[in-house]
């Protein structure tokens, strides 16, 4: 969804009027499936799990590879940085206008001649949108080079089996046998996206039935934006939060927990979860067919199996399933800068957050963490301590206005 931000919930912005733009030209008119060659039926890759987002390599128009992020939420492939496409003419595609949650409105360019290979499984003449630019900034938030977002196509060529506890990708062909793993749970796809139902529990209220996106290229646990055609309940504490960034600037909202969540069986207390505002958000997207997101923070905690034909995946929890639920407990946003993808620059502070209260500012440079050089760490590694022990301190070296100073974080368990 554009700008990604490291430490906050919303990671999916991008994909409500890309795939709606799609539609309306009718590029899925007739299928694009990926295929293997010859009598080859089943591959395994590997992928690397960034801020719980799936990164693989695809290789584009026979070059690369090139990493990209692999998302049941986006419809088209898309493309965020132009350069890997040799001899492209803006001028001769199809421009369209890209909206986020605002008034504001972005350029895309749609092309129908792009081939995109997954192992050895490959697809010609994928419906692709192509950023001029990358607004997204994916790169900068996900601490690697990232060059676009690959999803329906692929989910539908194949059963996909998740191997989150691996970091692992078994891809089968629809027309094979395979043995099915957990508790069968039915999914409905929509509009080239995968929606699943779930109850969960809300104050006053006791446990409703609610749909959510399936959505593996959002790293939160859940997004809960609409309950009944108005805002989804709160929980009774809650924080003020920057939950993302839209084409149009910042999501506000709160961040709180759901007392109990039901999946397929399997139940989960205290998941962390995000509100949008919903005069300022919600009521600008289409919630036809869903009241919020269910994130890979989720959707991790199982190897999930994927069969698009059959409209059904199957859950069976992993390593990960009884691990806590933890927000940042220090309310800032973290981002590498787009020129060399190696400083370490402050973005939002929540009000009232650890960050503000230490007197961290927007576009402050971390340049050390506990007297290490930030060279030592990763984007994933400084989310994860972000969140990990409340009372523990963090020592922050910042480069300010020509001057290098240190601050003392104290993480605090805020929801």
């Amino acid at each position: 969804m554009l700008t990604k931000y490291a430490s906050v919930i919303y990671f999916d912005i991008r994909k409500f009027a890309i795939c709606v733009a799609f539609i309306l030209f009718g590029l899925y008119s007739k299928a694009q499936e990926f295929t293997f060659p010859g009598n080859k039926q089943k591959q395994s890759i590997h992928f690397k799990c960034i801020k719980n987002l799936m990164i693989i390599p695809v290789f584009v128009n026979e070059k690369g590879p090139y990493n990209f992020v692999l998302d049941t939420g986006v419809g088209p492939m898309i493309i965020t940085d132009p350069s890997i496409i040799d001899t492209l003419n803006f001028g001769l595609m199809r421009k369209i206008k890209l909206s986020g949650l605002g008034l504001e409105t972005v350029d895309a360019y749609v092309s129908q001649n792009i081939t995109a290979k997954i192992g050895s499984a490959k697809v010609n003449h994928i419906p692709t949108a192509i950023l001029k630019e990358d607004l997204f900034n994916l790169s900068g938030h996900l601490g690697i080079k990232i060059y676009g977002l690959i999803g329906f196509s692929f989910f539908n060529s194949f059963i996909v089996d998740i191997r989150y506890s691996e970091n692992r990708i078994i891809f089968s062909d629809v027309s094979r046998r395979i043995k099915y793993r957990g508790t069968k749970v039915p999914i409905f796809i929509e509009n080239l996206k995968p929606y699943v139902d779930v109850q969960v529990d809300i104050p006053n209220k006791g446990k409703v039935s609610t749909r959510l996106l399936m959505d593996t290229g959002a790293s939160h646990a859940l997004s809960m934006e609409m309950l009944n055609g108005d805002a989804f309940p709160l929980p009774e504490k809650t924080i003020r939060a920057n939950l993302g960034m839209s084409l149009s600037g910042q999501i506000k909202g709160y961040m709180g927990r759901i007392s109990t969540f039901y999946l397929g069986g399997h139940i989960f207390n205290d998941v962390v979860s995000g509100f949008p505002d919903f005069e300022s958000i919600a009521k600008k997207i289409d919630l036809t067919f869903r009241n919020g997101n269910l994130g890979a923070e989720m959707l991790r905690k199982f190897d999930v199996q994927l069969n698009y034909q059959d409209q059904v995946m199957y859950l069976k929890p992993n390593s990960l399933a009884r691990v806590p639920f933890q927000h940042d407990m220090v309310g800032m946003v973290i981002y590498l800068d787009q020129a060399e993808y190696k400083r370490v620059i402050v973005g939002e502070i929540d009000e009232g957050s650890p960050a503000e209260k230490a007197g961290l500012c927007p576009y402050d440079e971390i340049i050390g963490v506990n007297f290490k050089s930030i060279s030592a760490y990763t984007l994933n590694d400084l989310t994860e301590m972000f969140k990990s022990k409340a009372d523990k301190t963090v020592i922050l070296e910042v480069y300010r206005d020509s001057k290098v100073f240190f601050k003392v974080v104290r993480l605090e368990k805020r929801i």
